[in-house]
């Protein structure tokens, strides 16, 4: 599956541009809001999964937060990100790779996922990925699905949708709600899709224990 998931990913980064991807963002402002919220030190450790071709690197680098990862299963995306960024891209780390299979390492004191979880659709899957947060997050996760008024399917695959509910559920035995919110998302073809946005915090102890 990872294979599979990889090709798809290159190849729709290798074929389109940004405004023709549904997911693009000018400004990432649900994202930054979470962060500002947070108020962390400029130093703090922050990734984003499934970052890609996102512009959230563009303004964290702008706020001056110095310690950012990003990473991603197109090297694709990644590369035309870096390119956007020209000498900038020197200060960030950079992860090509399946979410699920990431080992991590370093603690992150957030861990921002915008649209890359609910294209995990397997409990298999689901469980690596909360596992890996369980490991590696001693802060915040600040998580974005479609809700359950968003698609179904995304880049013609399959997604999770999720309710405040059953998305805080997922995560509860280590992290507890902060806050949620759902979000219109205009695409830049002019359609609207229905985000959740939940900032969980960390509620025990970091354990380190092996994946």
């Amino acid at each position: 599956m990872t294979k599979e998931r990889k090709n798809h990913w290159e190849t729709i980064y290798q074929s389109k541009e940004p405004h023709q991807l549904s997911w693009t963002q000018e400004i990432p402002q649900i994202s930054l809001d979470f962060i500002y919220l947070l108020n962390l030190d400029k130093a703090a450790a922050i990734i984003d999964i499934g970052g890609g071709n996102s512009n959230l690197v563009n303004f964290l680098i702008n706020d001056g937060y110095t310690n950012i990862t990003v990473l991603d299963i197109s090297a694709k995306a990644l590369d035309k990100t870096k390119k956007r960024l020209g000498d900038r891209a020197e200060t960030v780390n950079w992860i090509v790779g399946d979410v699920t299979e990431f080992e991590p390492a370093t603690m992150f004191d957030v861990w921002h996922d915008r649209a890359a979880f609910h294209f995990l659709t397997t409990r298999k899957d689901i469980a690596k990925y909360i596992k890996i947060t369980k490991k590696c997050v001693t802060g915040h996760i600040i998580i974005g699905t479609f809700s359950k008024n968003g698609p179904r399917k995304c880049s013609d695959l399959d997604v999770r949708q999720y309710s405040e509910e059953t998305l805080i559920n997922k995560f509860k035995h280590e992290f507890k709600k902060n806050c949620c919110r759902t979000k219109k998302h205009v695409t830049p073809f002019g359609t609207a899709q229905e985000f959740l946005f939940c900032c969980l915090k960390r509620q025990k102890p970091h354990t380190n224990f092996n994946l």
